[in-house]
């Protein structure tokens, strides 16, 4: 194999239609503030919910990584002149920190051969490890929307892969009337793109698929796999961005002949399996070639009002990254977090073989509550006392349920969890939880992280939804894990080793730096209990937000 030698940046919009999508407004994902755009932020930036090892720029708006030569590098949407959304340029950060601004959305992609294969932005210097400077080519823009394509749905490039005949591939996102779609260009020299007669695939009544990401997941392997990989032990991923519901929802499937074709058993729409059931979009997916593993890294808006984000001078954050693989059922993906998090670990507490009978709660102490990684699993002798699953119940609709039966709401087997960034007296609380409910044969798993107790400020425009997944996960054990990542605005939660991930934007105004604590909680009839219990202060990366 040659040297990777040559580095590109996708982007597809030319001026006109960028100028287009921000002025008309009605096709954008984002509220368009014209007249807040460039409100500058406070000269002191409100430092009170920002995160500690979550990335996020000093101020303004951010939202939505690539590996090259031993440094990763995240590129962004980034406003420097606002919170809100507007004005956007490309910014750059990389993992050993220098900094630099860099136009909508983007995939970097490594080609190994000794040629130039130059897109919207190419490298001014490659022997620079940071990348500090880029050129735009006057060749530019590579592909352009015809008249077949609604040109303010068209965005997000996937990263392009290499088929057995030599030919490239890639797909971008859109829509025609109701149905999206994943429009597939081809390529022999990666300068001079073909629209495919046929798209990868689409899907009635989801509207614009935006940020689609396809690539490979091993069916036996624990690594993760290059986008070119195609096989008989491989199945494929396509995710894709629903503007219209503003989450992600992803299949597994087939590949053949520039076809994708989910597997018989997915649900290929609103109803379908995803990412993250919470706070988590436009994400986009890599291979790390350093340690064979694929990466993904998501974005999270604020919940708060955009007056509070123009006055605090910020908003946006990215998620911390996640390895993912194919779970052994081969029916969903599982998620956790870089190995490389642990490495922020302070002092840690443990608590192993504590029961928790109804209505009690034991705090974690002598941790940094406010910033935490919390690691813990349940056991529990029975299921007899699991709550019959009422059929008027939408099993769809997980976060419905979890608001009617939230985590002060006694059951049977739990709800049981977390009680995160809890002031002394629990006036704030975000709980992260499992109810256990029985349906015929077989059992429900309802995982929640329920923000609507989460602060005593009460505005307009703030969001505090109750966000759930359910859990595919075999009881047979009698045990749930749960991991959740605690940074002062936000709760990131990873449960049964990551079959169903909830990330959760919260702003307490008493369960703040040190007045923050954390529980571990039960609120059922069935005794629980801590099989074990880890729980680390979190330290701030050096020279980072």
């Amino acid at each position: 194999m040659n040297s990777l030698t040559t580095l590109i940046l996708w982007v597809f919009l030319s001026s006109l239609a960028l100028t287009t999508f921000i002025i008309n407004g009605v096709e954008a994902s984002h509220n368009v503030y014209m007249h807040l755009q460039s409100s500058p932020a406070p000269a002191n930036v409100n430092q009170l919910h920002r995160t500690g090892y979550h990335f996020q720029p000093p101020r303004n708006w951010i939202n939505g990584p690539m590996y090259y030569n031993g440094i990763y590098h995240l590129f962004y949407q980034y406003n420097p002149k606002g919170a809100v959304w507007g004005n956007i340029v490309w910014a750059h950060s990389v993992h050993n920190p220098p900094r630099k601004q860099a136009r909508y959305s983007l995939t970097g992609i490594v080609d190994e051969n000794n040629t130039q294969v130059q897109n919207y932005a190419v490298p001014a210097n490659l022997s620079d490890p940071y990348l500090r400077e880029w050129i735009k080519p006057d060749n530019n823009p590579l592909i352009v929307a015809d008249k077949s394509i609604n040109k303010t749905a068209f965005r997000d490039p996937t990263t392009a892969w290499l088929g057995r005949d030599g030919h490239w591939r890639l797909s971008i996102g859109g829509r025609r009337k109701d149905r999206g779609i994943a429009y597939l260009y081809r390529s022999k020299d990666f300068m001079h793109w073909v629209k495919a007669k046929h798209p990868l695939h689409s899907t009635a009544r989801t509207g614009n698929w935006e940020c689609p990401d396809f690539f490979p997941v091993s069916v036996s392997g624990k690594n993760g796999l290059e986008t070119s990989v195609m096989d008989p032990n491989v199945k494929h991923v396509l995710k894709v961005s629903l503007d219209v519901t503003r989450y992600e929802y992803y299949t597994l499937g087939t590949y053949k002949n520039d076809k994708y074709i989910p597997d018989k058993n997915m649900i290929d729409g609103w109803n379908g399996l995803r990412y993250d059931y919470g706070n988590f979009y436009a994400s986009k997916s890599f291979f790390d070639p350093s340690k064979n593993r694929r990466i993904l890294w998501g974005w999270a808006n604020e919940s708060s009002s955009t007056a509070d984000d123009i006055k605090k001078g910020w908003a946006g954050i990215q998620l911390i990254p996640r390895t993912v693989l194919l779970d052994s059922s081969g029916k969903q993906l599982v998620q956790w977090p870089i190995e490389e998090v642990e490495t922020l670990r302070g002092k840690k507490v443990e608590l192993k073989k504590q029961k928790l009978v109804k209505g009690q709660r034991v705090e974690i102490k002598g941790i940094t509550a406010a910033q935490a990684d919390v690691d813990v699993t349940f056991s529990f002798d029975s299921l007899d006392k699991a709550e019959p699953f009422d059929p008027s119940w939408d099993r769809h609709d997980a976060q419905k349920l979890c608001s009617h039966k939230g985590s002060t709401v006694q059951g049977g087997l739990g709800p049981f969890g977390l009680l995160t960034l809890a002031s002394k007296n629990l006036e704030e609380y975000t709980p992260v939880f499992f109810r256990v409910f029985r349906d015929q044969d077989k059992y429900l798993v309802l995982m929640c992280s329920d923000a609507s107790r989460s602060t005593l400020r009460n505005g307009a425009g703030a969001y505090r939804p109750s966000f759930a997944g359910f859990v595919d996960v075999d009881l047979t054990e009698k045990k749930l894990s749960l991991r959740s990542l605690i940074d002062n605005s936000v709760v990131e939660s990873f449960g049964a080793r990551g079959k169903t991930c909830i990330s959760s934007r919260v702003y307490p105004t008493l369960a703040v730096y040190n007045n923050a604590h954390l529980y571990a909680f039960n609120n059922g009839t069935q005794t629980v209990k801590i099989d074990s219990l880890n729980a680390w202060s979190m330290n701030r990366p050096l020279e980072m937000n």
